[in-house]
């Protein structure tokens, strides 16, 4: 539940509209059905995120207007509030769908089918609500907390400081809310498979046996203080406060999250998919649904990684010969010896990792010098590079990128995992950056965030198979600007994209053909020539998520159809930087509506 909670909540923002009415109509837009449809979206965004305070810290639209009371607050995980939510969820559905088509403007009607696309399944997928693993290697409170209250929670002030205090001493009602849900589901039959238990049990005693002093609550705060200049009599004050809700409430938070799953740990012995779990099939069917924005079912797209995998891997060999590597042995052999080499590797070390994550900056600094040609809009918010937290880094996988702030104080962040550092081979780096940050995850989320002529819901909505797919196109992308002339470089290119054609493969094995997770595993080991850390953190993670992974390789399937058919239909006509304006400002959509979305545009770049 709280997976896909956050997944809606992310679409809202607050109060632009409401603000400038008068109070008999604020009242009737707030109670009734708004007399358009631009209040009404902007209604179901104030009333979904008031509900949210970790994301409105996270977006920062309140805090230009002096309201804080949010800072001090955590989300509500209890199954009741999730109960309000589904209700707030099935109301807003019905009240979309009264507004007659016929009567909207084309944008608006667009934004509605959207907006109701969403709804839809998440509506679709109440009964299923349970199904998750909310508490997991990769995310959940155990470590999404400490994360947020070190890259998000802001402290300007003492106030903020004192907020922060606040949030740790609320720490104890929320993981309890937490555990409601997670002893629910076990008396739904929803067991997490067997890694899951012992990797959340490993991280989160090594957080509690972390002194306070050392931990990353206590650290973030005293470095967000001082970097604020906070008076030193206040600094000691907040500090001593900080230090007894870390010990008195934080550490036995954890410590009742460590109890339940002790207890779990013997009763849960297998790695199973989702079709293990109750009505399984119809659960994947839909987590596919949602993750893909299509209806393709297990098989197809089992069938359509496969393909991929072979041709992806015909090119790496090709290029590979071509540079006089013996590739008579095949794919896995050939890969292999060139992930040996030590020459595409940094030294293990404090040094090294330091050089990768400045090699990281230059790469995206390199990327923006390139863009003028290929966009048409780019857009103003920055990116930095941070290295992943370490107490999360042996689970989680080898990057993500985390938004910046609406107000343009945060910037966003492309996380780089260092953990292991044979999974960061240099002829990879480049494709990653791109990925992440410039021209995939950021630039296309800073635009989309920027777009003020779009309601606020689309400024911010997440569409899996849409974000993921750009993302992976813009890999080529940047290929195709020049930015990966080295051959090796190209190699790390296909060979990502390779990746993401065996996650076809494997996420469909599992959750639908029944792999184990050793088969799973195996599969990815001799298919792609990544680091076997990177592939166990990598097939555990489909575990926990079904669906999510196939969502990359369909979606840049649909952007690269898109894109060749305005390339034959216009000809001449055809501008890539039109063609990508036409792709990235109208935000994120399911990939129906974004075929739609272009093929008017091509119709009205005939001339």
């Amino acid at each position: 539940m709280r997976l896909i909670k956050k997944t809606f909540k992310i679409i809202g923002t607050l109060l632009l509209v409401v603000l400038v009415a008068g109070g008999l109509f604020l009242a009737h837009t707030w109670y009734f059905k708004p007399v358009n449809i631009n209040l009404f979206f902007a209604r179901t965004m104030v009333q979904v995120m008031a509900e949210s305070p970790e994301m409105l810290s996270t977006l920062r639209v309140l805090e230009p207007l002096g309201i804080k009371g949010h800072n001090a607050k955590l989300e509500d995980e209890s199954i009741a509030a999730g109960d309000r939510f589904m209700a707030q969820l099935n109301q807003a559905y019905e009240v979309l769908l009264s507004y007659e088509d016929e009567d909207l403007s084309a944008e608006n009607l667009v934004s509605k089918r959207i907006m109701a696309s969403m709804l839809g399944i998440f509506l679709e997928g109440e009964k299923f609500r349970f199904h998750t693993f909310p508490v997991n290697q990769m995310f959940g409170v155990q470590s999404g907390f400490p994360s947020f209250m070190e890259s998000t929670h802001q402290v300007d002030t003492v106030r903020d400081a004192d907020d922060y205090v606040k949030r740790l001493n609320a720490v104890g009602v929320q993981f309890d809310q937490v555990l409601e849900g997670l002893q629910h589901r076990e008396e739904l039959a929803i067991h997490p498979p067997q890694f899951l238990v012992t990797k959340v049990l490993a991280e989160m005693n090594a957080f509690i046996e972390t002194p306070v002093e050392e931990g990353i609550l206590m650290v973030a705060l005293l470095d967000k203080m001082e970097e604020a200049g906070l008076p030193e009599d206040e600094q000691e004050r907040i500090a001593l406060d900080a230090r007894a809700a870390i010990e008195n409430t934080v550490y036995p938070a954890y410590g009742r999250l460590i109890d339940h799953f002790v207890a779990l740990d013997s009763k849960v012995q297998d790695n199973f998919g989702a079709w293990s779990l109750p009505d399984g099939d119809e659960y994947y069917a839909l987590a596919l649904k949602l993750m893909t924005t299509t209806d393709y079912s297990p098989e197809y797209i089992h069938d359509m990684g496969l393909s991929e995998v072979d041709r992806l891997q015909g090119e790496i060999l090709t290029i590979l010969e071509a540079e006089g590597w013996d590739v008579s042995n095949g794919f896995t052999a050939a890969i292999g010896e060139m992930a040996e080499q030590e020459r595409f590797y940094y030294s293990d070390s404090d040094e090294g990792r330091d050089q990768i994550l400045a090699d990281y900056t230059a790469l995206i600094e390199e990327a923006y010098t390139k863009l003028d040609s290929w966009f048409g809009t780019i857009p103003e918010g920055a990116v930095e590079v941070k290295r992943l937290p370490e107490f999360k880094e042996k689970t989680s996988p080898g990057a993500y990128y985390e938004i910046g702030s609406f107000d343009g104080e945060r910037p966003g962040v492309f996380f780089a995992n260092l953990y292991d550092i044979k999974a960061t081979p240099t002829y990879g780096m480049r494709t990653l950056t791109y990925h992440e940050a410039v021209p995939g995850h950021h630039f296309q989320l800073a635009i989309q965030q920027e777009n003020k002529e779009l309601p606020f819901f689309r400024r911010l909505i997440p569409s899996p198979a849409y974000t993921e797919g750009y993302a992976l196109y813009a890999e080529r992308v940047a290929w195709e600007m020049g930015l990966l002339e080295d051959p090796y470089d190209n190699i790390g290119r296909l060979q990502a994209e390779l990746f993401r054609a065996v996650r076809l493969v494997v996420d469909t094995g599992i959750h639908a053909q029944r792999w184990s997770r050793e088969e799973a595993i195996e599969y990815m080991l001799a298919n792609t020539g990544m680091a076997e850390s990177d592939v166990v953190a990598e097939i555990e993670r489909y575990f926990v998520m079904p669906g999510q992974a196939t969502s990359y390789k369909v979606g840049m399937f649909k952007i690269m159809e898109l894109r060749e058919r305005a390339e034959t239909e216009l000809g001449d006509r055809f501008d890539i930087r039109e063609f990508h304006d036409a792709l990235l400002t109208g935000g994120s959509m399911p990939l129906n509506i974004l075929e739609d979305r272009i093929d008017n545009w091509i119709e009205a770049s005939r001339g």
